[in-house]
């Protein structure tokens, strides 16, 4: 069992080690000149007796261990008195082998021309937030090959080699050839939903079961809701008007070029191509019947409509909380809006209060950073 006691003693001499090295040194050598006037002074007869005993004692010791493990202060006094002993003399009188006194000297010689911890690195990495744009630039263009990133880099200013863009996209599994795939779905669908608008019709039951039609227009890009009419005799001449009224009021006319719908009333007069989804097939409008679904669900199940009017009220209601607040996992989590816009500055909450404003009649709350 160890000792406790030894423990802080082993820990002291582990932590001072290097400086042990050194008074260890220091120690031997000066024993070792201390010595050297007594052996000077002695006669040869008993120097000579003297040197036999050590041979025989280090012979016996060789004998019984194996390998000698040598201190530093060792190798420093072997080499001192090997220049005073001629070489064919020290196989008999060191205990070790000419190659290994030739080892230590070759060590200490490479050592002293080793520069390898002051050798500076060769061509620096390229930085982190270089890399994850050049692998930006490639996501978001998949038509640019390496070069054509290369050149984009060097016009904004920085300079880099094209070899190193290469390497880049090689590293990340992108292939660097000018054309590797075109658009991803997800691409192609957005640039499709720039111009695309859908229409469906949503029906409520009034308190006296008279069944009332609403008209509600879908914009693919940003997912803003408009109602373009409540009535309760929804004809084709009636549905082309609402479309027409909508369509010229809108800023941005020239964006809508097709219109989804289902097989009712037309809508060519209103200068969009229609593009009509197959009998029963809701899914072929599914943005707009997952609008419908979302604003049944959250609104129409839980209230009683009187009239058109308080639907056409109810209704406007709704999508002005829809356009504003409500977020959308196909934006990003952002509501239409803001998707327009830009999302919101970064903040800390811990650092504001936030305000509630019940809307509807408390069906829906909205959550506002308080001024």
């Amino acid at each position: 069992m160890r000792n406790p006691a030894k423990v802080p003693e082993q820990r002291l001499f582990l932590v001072w080690d290097p400086c042990f090295v050194i008074l260890s040194t220091v120690y031997a050598v000066t024993r070792r000149l201390l010595s050297l006037p007594a052996l000077l002074l002695r006669r040869d007869v008993a120097k000579d007796a003297e040197l036999l005993v050590l041979r025989h004692e280090n012979a016996v010791l060789r004998r019984q261990v194996p390998r000698v493990r040598y201190e530093p202060a060792d190798r420093l006094w072997f080499a001192a008195l090997s220049h005073l002993i001629p070489r064919r003399r020290w196989a008999q009188v060191f205990p070790i082998t000419p190659a290994t006194l030739l080892a230590w000297h070759r060590k200490l010689v490479a050592k002293k021309w080793d520069y390898s911890r002051r050798r500076r690195p060769g061509r620096p990495p390229t930085a982190t937030a270089v890399k994850a744009l050049i692998l930006r630039m490639a996501a978001d263009n998949p038509e640019w090959g390496h070069r054509r990133i290369h050149g984009e880099l060097t016009r904004l200013g920085h300079r880099i080699a094209a070899s190193t863009v290469w390497n880049i996209l090689n590293q990340a599994g992108i292939d660097p050839a000018p054309r590797r795939t075109g658009p991803t779905w997800k691409q192609f669908l957005t640039a499709q939903a720039e111009h695309i608008v859908s229409v469906d019709f949503l029906h409520v039951d009034t308190i006296n079961l008279t069944r009332i039609y609403a008209l509600v227009l879908l914009e693919h890009r940003n997912r803003r809701a408009h109602l373009l009419g409540v009535t309760a005799n929804p004809t084709g001449p009636w549905t082309t008007q609402a479309a027409r009224k909508f369509l010229m009021d809108a800023m941005d006319t020239p964006n809508r070029k097709f219109l989804i719908r289902d097989r009712g009333s037309q809508f060519t007069d209103a200068g969009l191509r229609v593009l009509k989804s197959p009998p029963q097939a809701p899914k072929a409008n599914a943005h707009c019947e997952r609008f419908i679904g979302t604003l049944c669900r959250e609104l129409l199940d839980q209230t009683l409509i009187i009239n058109e009017q308080h639907l056409r009220r109810t209704l406007t209601g709704y999508l002005k909380h829809h356009n504003e607040h409500r977020p959308h996992r196909a934006l990003s989590q952002l509501c239409p809006s803001q998707a327009e816009t830009g999302p919101p500055r970064p903040i800390d909450l811990t650092e504001h209060r936030v305000h509630r404003t019940a809307v509807l009649g408390g069906l829906i709350n909205e959550y506002q950073i308080a001024s």
